[in-house]
């Protein structure tokens, strides 16, 4: 803890310690580790299936055996997890695929464990790709408002997270901002067997204007309404503390925010309050702007991504779920 400033230290000039890389080096507050990245893939249903996301250069909606590849690039120069979401093939009113044994994600975790065993797998358990309508939990039928039904909907998750475990997931990560999830969840994974595996919560996510590339890259829009009924304000600080210490109180070993780089505040509150492990998602319009920018020559994108996650971490985030991990882990060891 620092100490408060009482006095004056008339020889002291923080440019000495500036003077030299290594001296930088030696007394850097906050470093950025390999060890801390979380690198998302979304899986699509195929072979050979290498779909561009034209919001998001460089990332690609990938079949699973093109899933595996560019996973094993990134596990070589260190990136230690991955986390999972999954496109089906056919999306229905119930969310059908999300807990099939043989659906999409499903699959995707079987093959990484297989070829990777090493490799932390974390799946993304939400409904809204899997459902007809685009969001996150069931909706009574005729209601165009995308309010969604609470607790029928917690059934559906606690049911895909265990089908997840059960496929080899080493963290399951609610994201759909449920009432209760963590409870449902954590409850079904205690009965089917898996107690030991982890809950990573996405507890502070907001409603926000970042994820519009993501809703082009998991096919996941809603076709009415929006989810600010379930979704976070962004105007609201205290309300992500309570929802954090809620998701706590029900189980969950990590907690996330969500955005990121707009809400340096909120990681820092939530780490402060809870000193829980704590995860930062860059998401898809913070790693699609330095993108576009960088394209245009406007910015350094290694400079600019680096100062970035270093931001999330100086706030307290603990783990850096990021679309850029390959590159950084890359600049990292370079």
């Amino acid at each position: 803890m620092l100490m408060p400033f009482c006095g004056s230290f008339p020889t002291y000039r923080p440019r000495r310690l500036r003077q030299l890389p290594a001296l930088r080096r030696l007394v850097t507050e906050t470093r950025l580790s390999v060890e801390q990245l979380v690198l998302p893939f979304f899986a699509v249903p195929g072979t050979k299936v290498r779909r561009p996301i034209g919001s998001m250069p460089g990332v690609f909606q990938l079949s699973i055996d093109e899933l595996v590849k560019d996973a094993a690039q990134a596990h070589a120069v260190g990136v230690p997890a991955v986390l999972l979401f999954g496109i089906p093939k056919v999306k229905d009113a119930k969310a059908s695929e999300a807990f099939a044994s043989k659906g999409i994600v499903q699959q995707a975790v079987r093959a990484l464990k297989k070829e990777m065993p090493s490799l932390l797998v974390i799946t993304d358990v939400c409904l809204c790709e899997y459902m007809a309508h685009g969001h996150c939990g069931l909706v009574r039928p005729g209601d165009k408002t995308g309010r969604v039904v609470n607790d029928p909907t917690l059934d559906l998750l606690a049911r895909t997270a265990a089908s997840h475990a059960a496929a080899g997931a080493d963290i399951v990560a609610p994201s759909d901002m449920m009432d209760g999830r963590v409870r449902a969840i954590r409850e079904r994974l205690d009965k089917e067997g898996f107690a030991d595996t982890p809950i990573l919560s996405y507890a502070a996510k907001f409603a926000s204007a970042f994820y519009g590339p993501f809703r082009e890259a998991a096919e996941s829009a809603p076709h009415f309404g929006d989810r600010r009924s379930y979704q976070m304000h962004a105007a609201n600080g205290d309300e992500a503390v309570r929802e954090v210490a809620l998701d706590i109180q029900e189980g969950a070993d990590i907690v996330m925010v969500k955005p990121a780089l707009a809400y340096l505040d909120i990681i820092h509150r939530v780490k402060q309050t809870f000193g829980y492990p704590t995860a930062a998602y860059a998401v898809s319009a913070e790693y699609s702007m330095i993108k576009a920018a960088a394209a245009n020559g406007w910015i350094d994108e290694r400079a600019v991504t680096m100062e970035a996650l270093l931001a999330m971490r100086r706030a307290g985030a603990d783990i850096l779920i990021t679309y850029a991990a390959t590159d950084v882990a890359r600049w990292l060891k370079g």
